[in-house]
């Protein structure tokens, strides 16, 4: 039993961080190495950035994207995430647009909103990239190279267009799937706001894998991650075995925290 929980979580992970269990908020002093995790924090959502923090704290992933992000919000979290709970990340962001009424700031010069990726990590080779159709809003997706596992690995974060908006999907996805097929081991995360068999994820889903079994296409039973009961976050992946996943419901968004632990050997 001790050496399947060492796979789970990896040889470094601090003590006590089983798969699925959270780890002590205000305890924690490492991150778990191999585990990889995707969370829309919400915007504009009721939810201090002290709350926020604590959330990633109690998993401590060695990666995390978050969508519908504010950099003024994302900088509040990293340091909370260091005063609070001695947790050090990297920052990357991957910003589509400025908007006094998702960020704040002055009206003539407001906040940036999109993705931006936390890593314990150094990050390089970081792209922003929006498609170019956002659909109602812009959307895009980020990429940096960092360390998960002991290895290097690519990790895409994006954020497609809202429900209702098919065929803009599918264009932002296969403009996605162009970048996935230049790397032969990468990391998918983001609120694709679509379900497991959504036709407009079929080109991701030819090159990558989710990381839960049970939500691939024509598998069932996959938990949804959203307060109206639909999976729209994911971790897909390429190249790289997943060693367990899991969805921890939040009261500080609309979405899950979602996280899986990976072999990257």
């Amino acid at each position: 039993m001790t050496v399947v929980c060492m796979a789970l979580v990896g040889p470094s992970a601090p003590s006590g961080a089983l798969l699925g269990a959270s780890l002590p908020v205000g305890a924690v002093k490492d991150v778990v190495p191999n585990r990889v995790a995707t969370w829309n924090i919400c915007n504009p959502c009721d939810a201090g950035n002290a709350d926020r923090a604590a959330e990633i704290a109690a998993y401590a992933p060695q990666v995390i994207g978050m969508q519908e992000a504010c950099v003024r919000d994302v900088e509040a979290i990293r340091e909370h995430l260091r005063n609070l709970h001695g947790l050090v990340y990297h920052v990357e962001y991957g910003s589509v647009l400025r908007k006094w009424g998702r960020c704040g700031g002055a009206p003539w010069s407001p906040g940036a909103f999109g993705q931006a990726i936390l890593s314990a990590a150094p990050m390089t080779d970081a792209v922003n990239v929006e498609y170019p159709d956002g659909g109602s809003e812009d959307r895009g997706y980020m990429a940096v190279t960092t360390t998960v596992d002991g290895e290097r690995v690519r990790v895409f974060n994006t954020h497609l267009a809202q429900r209702r908006q098919e065929s803009v999907r599918a264009a932002q996805v296969r403009v996605l799937a162009a970048a996935a097929a230049r790397h032969e081991r990468a990391v998918f995360i983001g609120d694709f706001n679509a379900v497991p068999d959504a036709p407009e994820l079929t080109p991701l889903q030819q090159l990558a894998v989710e990381a839960d079994t049970r939500c691939r296409p024509a598998a069932g039973g996959c938990e949804p991650t959203t307060d109206w009961q639909l999976r729209f976050d994911y971790v897909f992946l390429r190249g790289i075995t997943p060693l367990g996943h899991r969805v921890h419901p939040s009261p500080y968004s609309d979405h899950h925290l979602v996280y899986a632990d990976l072999d990257t050997a």
